[in-house]
C-alpha cells in the first residue's frame, strides 16, 4: 500500500473542495492512504511536496490547486513556475500528478473540478499512483 500526499493551493475553497474530493476518492479507490497538508497558494505547492520528499514518508503526491487569469501577468508567473517546479521534481524522481488547474474563469474551473464532470483532482491522483507503478516497474524507490 501507498503513501500519497496530497497538496493543496487552498485558494479558491469552493473549488478546491471539488479537486481534494476527487483526488481522495482516487486514492482510496485504488486501496492507498492519504495525508493532506495546505499552502497559501499554487506557487507553495512544490516547495510543500520537496519538503514531504525530504520525510521519506511518501511514496506519491498529488498537486492541487487552481489559478484563474486575471488582468496581469501574475497569471502566467505563477501558473509556469507551479508548473516548472513541479516539472523538476519530477524529473528528479518524484511521482507527481498534476492537478493545478490554469484557466480563464471560475465556470473553466468549475467543469473540470467537479468530480462528476472533469474531476481533475481524481486524474491527477490517478497520474501520481500511475507514476509510481511507473517507478516500481523500473526498480526505483
Amino acid at each position: 500500500m501507498a503513501h500519497v500526499l496530497i497538496v493543496e493551493a487552498r485558494f479558491y475553497s469552493h473549488l478546491n473542495d471539488m479537486l481534494l474530493d476527487g483526488a481522495r476518492r482516487a486514492v482510496e479507490a485504488a486501496g492507498h492512504s492519504h495525508e493532506t497538508v495546505t499552502v497559501p497558494g499554487a506557487l507553495e505547492v512544490p516547495a510543500a511536496i520537496a519538503l514531504g520528499a525530504e520525510t521519506g514518508r511518501f511514496d506519491a503526491y498529488v498537486a492541487l490547486g487552481v489559478i484563474i487569469r486575471g488582468e496581469t501577468y501574475h497569471f502566467e508567473v505563477v501558473s509556469n513556475e507551479s508548473a516548472r517546479g513541479l516539472m523538476a521534481l519530477t524529473l528528479d524522481g518524484l511521482a507527481i500528478g498534476n492537478g493545478i488547474l490554469t484557466v480563464e474563469d471560475e465556470a473553466q474551473a468549475l467543469a473540470r473540478a467537479d468530480r462528476t464532470r472533469g474531476d481533475k483532482g481524481g486524474g491527477a491522483a490517478k497520474a501520481a499512483l500511475a507514476m509510481l507503478d511507473l517507478k516500481e516497474k523500473f526498480g526505483i524507490g
